[in-house]
């Protein structure tokens, strides 16, 4: 080995050089383990904005099934309430059918008793237009009789 030192260290490599790599491997580990910490940072802020969006989608997974169990109630109380207007007018409608029967059923009634008032009236007109006429007849008789007599008399 020279004497001088610094002018080489173990062969071909100056003490500069070895120093300047030393330099230059420093610089790269701290380069390294600056990238390594970006990095994990990175995968850390991925994490959260996966974390976020996960609750996110969980929120809104949540709000559409309340939102679907909202509308399903809606629709069963809409079917349970058209089914009680169906029924109220079925039975609203039977019970006009009932008074319609019955009003029929009076009608018919009264309608029936009307004629049989006319024809009892009718048939009374006719037994008071028989004597009537009877009556004339029997008039009408007598008065020839009392002509005939007279022309016979005088």
């Amino acid at each position: 080995m020279p004497a001088n030192h610094s002018a080489t260290v173990e062969g071909s490599v100056s003490v500069e050089e070895h120093y300047a790599l030393m330099t230059e491997v420093r610089d790269l580990k701290n380069t390294i383990a600056a990238l390594r910490n970006k990095l994990e940072q990175e995968q850390i802020e991925s994490e959260k904005a996966v974390q976020a969006a996960l609750a996110a989608a969980g929120s809104e997974i949540a709000q559409l099934k309340a939102t679907a169990a909202a509308l399903r109630e809606a629709l069963e109380q809409a079917q349970i309430d058209r089914d009680k207007s169906v029924q109220d007018a079925v039975v609203a409608a039977n019970h006009e059918i009932v008074q319609l029967r019955s009003t029929a059923g009076a009608l018919r009634d009264s309608l029936e008793l009307e004629r049989a008032d006319k024809a009892r009236s009718v048939q009374a007109a006719l037994r008071d237009a028989a004597d009537e006429i009877q009556q004339f007849k029997a008039t009408i008789t007598a008065l020839r009789d009392s002509v005939e007599q007279n022309r016979h008399g005088s």
